[in-house]
């Protein structure tokens, strides 16, 4: 999972965030795992000073949960995912899933890609970060 995002290219700032939250184990673990991913304009929509504050040491447990927040267990590709309401995630809450006019959305975030592969998952492209409420 991780490895797959790192090669894609658009997601510096999620992996940034996934080894500062130290999952990256986690995400490369046997899963399978369902990530819907914020891509580097998606983190650049957050409000200014809000990923680094993010990214300090001592505001882990929220980058955790965040990042876990994007993490539904399973492997949910788009056609299965467009059945649901709702998705539990990894951090414990669950995000809403609607499809509207033929677009897919992840709580208020754009399904902008889906269905891509990892050796253990799938991942499907957001245009925002989503927010455990």
């Amino acid at each position: 999972m991780v490895d797959t995002a790192v090669s894609a290219g658009n997601f510096k700032t999620r992996v940034t965030a996934v080894k500062a939250a130290d999952l990256v184990e986690t995400l490369k673990g046997e899963g399978p795992f369902t990530v819907f991913a914020p891509t580097d304009e998606a983190f650049a929509k957050l409000p200014e000073g809000t990923l680094e504050s993010l990214l300090k040491p001592e505001n882990k447990e929220k980058l955790v949960s965040i990042s876990t927040y994007h993490v539904v267990p399973g492997k949910g590709m788009a056609k299965d995912v467009v059945k649901l309401k709702m998705a539990k995630t990894v951090q414990g809450s669950s995000v809403k899933i609607t499809v509207k006019d033929g677009k897919v959305m992840v709580d208020d975030a754009n399904v902008v890609k889906t269905d891509i592969g990892a050796s253990n998952g799938v991942i499907h492209v957001i245009d925002s970060v989503i927010l455990p409420k």
